[in-house]
């Protein structure tokens, strides 16, 4: 027993074995740095709102938050004393760095951002294969494959949905009751939820009448309407399912909707609903989508994302619903910085990650000493 005591204890101790590797020095001064700025603009909120934060958390709870956040699951006995007997300097991103390298992060992240992606369901039988579509994400995530890259494949890949599996992105909303062809309605709608953070869905019947919507550009704001809409959804209007697997069978081609009060149906042309410009000249309407969703300039690509990773992190975002952004109000606290940061450097998730973990933001404790209100939970005076 004291053999296996002393070969445990050594397993655990700082060396060879350590498995918590040291960041590089200078990359972590960087996201120490951007983490601060993102400090201080919820430090400046707690001011002016008049309220006070609460005490740092403690560097194993902060630990047991990020396992929860990351991998669904707290540490183990032997997690927590290799945690204990790594060097205390940038003890807490090197956990981050070991849990975002942890097979249970790269499965437990796919299938929470299938949930946006793909929903819960297990889809039509034959052409959907949900689980593929899981482990596909989970190795793209393995893999640390910046998210724009991602995302495109989803948006404009051809193929089957077993051996290539991002489009049953597509394959889900096949309708084997009907044309069992994919549904561009479902895919307007799921494509604006998940990668633009604005939920459209209203606008699939009728105008907008509550104000709640707003596109065109900064100088000529208007209301969205059921154009809007059926414009985005023809970018989906010759994709099919054939013998071969996905592919844009005819390009291009035309998408007809009746339009609330018409009396018959009319050819809509593909349009996106905000910042036209940064559509390409070249391409299949599919093709040009991708592009325009993840061009830089798209700011509210990077704030749905920003969003989402936030709110796994905190349980919950930073703007709620986590899908509904309003396009054109700024936000300080924190997403519109993280938003900035995250398209400058390459789309990479696990930099947003380790910044958020960086934040004292989020090593606040959940207790406090003084009364707990809703404006310490929504302002992130207290960690939620």
């Amino acid at each position: 027993i004291v053999g296996i005591g002393f070969y445990v204890g050594n397993q655990l101790l700082p060396g060879e074995n350590d498995r918590l590797h040291p960041s590089d020095r200078n990359e972590l001064t960087e996201i120490q740095n951007v983490a601060s700025q993102i400090d201080v603009q919820f430090i400046a909120s707690w001011q002016t709102s008049g309220i006070e934060s609460t005490f740092p958390a403690s560097e194993r709870l902060v630990a047991r938050r990020l396992s929860l956040g990351l991998t669904g699951t707290i540490p183990s006995l032997e997690e927590i004393r290799m945690l204990d007997h790594s060097p205390s300097e940038a003890r807490i991103d090197r956990w981050v760095n070991y849990l975002l390298n942890d097979k249970r992060f790269h499965d437990f992240i796919a299938e929470r951002f299938a949930r946006a992606l793909v929903g819960t369901e297990d889809g039509p039988f034959i052409v959907f294969r949900r689980r593929r579509f899981v482990l596909w994400l989970s190795e793209q995530l393995k893999a640390n494959r910046p998210y724009d890259e991602l995302v495109r494949s989803l948006i404009k890949n051809n193929g089957l949905w077993t051996d290539t599996p991002s489009v049953n992105f597509y394959t889900v909303t096949i309708d084997n009751n009907e044309n069992k062809q994919p549904d561009p309605i479902r895919l307007a709608a799921r494509t604006s939820r998940a990668f633009l953070g604005l939920r459209i869905d209203c606008l699939q019947c009728h105008d907008d009448a509550l104000g709640t919507l707003e596109f065109g550009s900064p100088n000529q704001i208007r209301s969205g309407t059921q154009q809007d809409f059926h414009q985005l959804a023809a970018a989906f209007s010759s994709v099919r399912q054939t013998a071969a697997g996905l592919q844009d069978t005819i390009q291009n081609q035309d998408y007809r909707y009746q339009f609330l009060d018409e009396d018959e149906e009319t050819v809509v042309e593909f349009k996106v609903p905000f910042r036209q410009d940064l559509i390409p000249q070249h391409g299949t309407h599919r093709e040009k989508l991708a592009s325009w969703i993840t061009h830089k300039e798209n700011r509210a690509f990077s704030r749905a994302i920003v969003n989402r990773v936030w709110g796994l992190m905190f349980g919950t975002p930073l703007v709620k619903p986590v899908d509904d952004i309003p396009f054109f109000e700024s936000h300080p606290l924190g997403l519109d910085l993280l938003a900035s940061d995250f398209a400058d450097n390459g789309y990479d998730l696990r930099r947003l990650i380790r910044i958020i973990a960086q934040t004292k933001t989020f090593q606040t404790s959940s207790v406090a000493t003084f009364p707990i209100t809703e404006k310490h939970e929504n302002l992130f005076a207290i960690f939620p």
